[in-house]
């Protein structure tokens, strides 16, 4: 099936999985991008933008939320252009302010971010103008407590950042962190439900037609997860080493495994969910299974992203 057609002035870039997509508004008086992707892809994601913009600047940049995979790149483009105004949501205002990694989660993912600002907050409820349309800013918790979709309601468009992809949504880190977040993961399907979009423009993955079939499908997952948090962690525990080997391409497996075993967030899980198990044992488990599974594979000494 092909994918949906986009109205004139907004451009989807498909980042894969270590950035998220970036979405592309031209049509408007400013120039709108949301979400930047990762910082080690920060040169690409430039060249994409510019390709499309030549010498007209960038405006305005907006984050669904503060992943390193969604903010990565946020650094690189106050860089590049300096009259930016950067949009964030509210939750972790201070802590970008006051810039504080571990409260960003970085530190503890083990992922990278280098320093940015912010000039404002958008909070849910709020409109905004993306382009030549006015969006609908909403809070979607679950995946992030403070992560926003954005929906335009006459084209019936929604930015579903990581609270939907066409196979599901993102982990629902607030679980792992002993907070009870699938509810909120419920709810915001449920938001999305009745927003009813005709098009989604997801985190990760290509864009795609709403069917009801996307949401029967997701709340399929969450059950699987809800009614087994062991089985979510343990996916959770896995995307975070695919994460970093999308990251390094190919790593010392000795060094890999130190990586994971310094990581606070693998300790977490760990003592959480999996405490009766030596730690390099899990982790040489968990890495096994995403070889199985042909998302990495091992050569000599070495693990490679696949």
């Amino acid at each position: 099936m092909s994918a949906p057609v986009l109205p004139a002035g907004l451009h989807a870039f498909e980042r894969g999985w270590l950035s998220a997509n970036n979405i592309l508004f031209t049509d408007g008086e400013e120039t709108v991008l949301v979400d930047s992707g990762y910082c080690t892809h920060s040169v690409q994601t430039l060249a994409l933008i510019e390709s499309v913009l030549g010498s007209r600047p960038l405006d305005v940049l907006v984050n669904t939320h503060l992943h390193s995979d969604h903010c990565g790149g946020n650094a690189a483009l106050q860089a590049r252009y300096p009259d930016l105004q950067t949009l964030i949501p509210p939750g972790h205002a201070q802590q970008v302010a006051e810039w504080d990694p571990v409260a960003l989660t970085y530190l503890p993912t083990g992922q990278l971010c280098p320093q940015f600002g912010f000039t404002q907050v958008i909070e849910p409820g709020h409109l905004i103008r993306f382009g030549s349309a006015t969006w609908q800013a909403h809070a979607a918790p679950g995946h992030d407590p403070n992560s926003l979709i954005f929906f335009e309601p006459q084209d019936k468009l929604l930015i579903s950042a990581d609270a939907l992809w066409e196979n599901g949504f993102g982990v629902v880190f607030p679980e792992l962190e002993g907070t009870d977040a699938f509810a909120e993961v419920a709810a915001t399907l449920d938001l999305i439900e009745h927003l009813e979009p005709k098009t989604v423009i997801p985190g990760h993955g290509r864009v795609f037609a709403y069917t009801p079939d996307i949401l029967v499908r997701a709340r399929q997952r969450l059950e699987s997860f809800a009614s087994n948090p062991r089985r979510h962690a343990r996916h959770a525990a896995k995307v975070l080493l695919k994460f970093k080997l999308l990251e390094t391409q190919r790593q010392d497996f000795d060094e890999f495994a130190q990586w994971a075993i310094s990581t606070p967030y693998f300790t977490q899980i760990k003592a959480k969910f999996f405490a009766d198990c030596p730690v390099r044992a899990w982790i040489e488990e968990l890495s096994a299974e995403l070889i199985t599974a042909g998302v990495a594979k091992r050569d000599g000494a070495y693990i490679l992203n696949a």
